[in-house]
């Protein structure tokens, strides 16, 4: 499966997001031959993290919110990490961001703890998806299925649990992201 010529944005929450995460998605699009740019609040370099409290690699942001656009990319890439999620549903532009992906019907992959943010979005309603397994109530509540699988795609959403989901995650963000098969919003969301 090849990403030539397809551009994907990659979210950073500087000390908040889950290195793994982060870089094993970034490095699946890369190796397809996708252009990432690295999206976060400011430019310059941000650390990751690892477990959420060691620190992990350190990355340098390429656009920050104010910056880009949905219409510039062709796919989404929302990494976990308990804080690093926090941050992200914490700030309107990245809110507002990520909505936009669904407004186009672009794909959108999110792992772990980043459907939090999906939530923020109000994105989820008649949605099937799976994340770490404390988001189940809260997605549920927002209107979408929660599954416990490794991973899950529903309409170019392509959601995993954890760290130990990578390879599937991977291998179906690439996948989802070369078919250009997006997410629609429902009616009403």
């Amino acid at each position: 499966m090849t990403l030539e010529g397809k551009s994907v944005a990659i979210l950073i929450a500087p000390r908040g997001t889950e290195e793994p995460e982060f870089s094993k998605p970034k490095q699946a699009v890369e190796e397809a031959g996708g252009k990432v740019t690295v999206v976060s609040f400011e430019t310059g370099v941000a650390r990751t993290v690892n477990s959420d409290l060691d620190e992990g690699g350190s990355y340098t942001i390429d656009k920050t919110f104010s910056e880009v656009k949905a219409d510039d990319f062709d796919g989404l890439v929302v990494p976990g990490g308990t804080v690093g999620a926090d941050k992200l549903r914490g700030s309107v532009e990245a809110i507002g961001f990520i909505r936009a992906f669904f407004d186009q019907k672009k794909p959108v992959a999110a792992i772990c703890h980043a459907p939090w943010t999906l939530i923020e979005a109000g994105v989820l309603k008649g949605r099937t998806l799976t994340s770490y397994p404390t988001l189940k109530v809260d997605i549920e509540n927002a209107g979408g299925a929660w599954t416990n699988e490794e991973v899950v795609v529903d309409n170019g959403l392509v959601t995993s649990r954890d760290p130990n989901d990578l390879p599937a995650f991977c291998a179906k963000l690439v996948e989802e992201i070369a078919e250009g098969v997006g997410v629609a919003l429902e009616a009403g969301n």
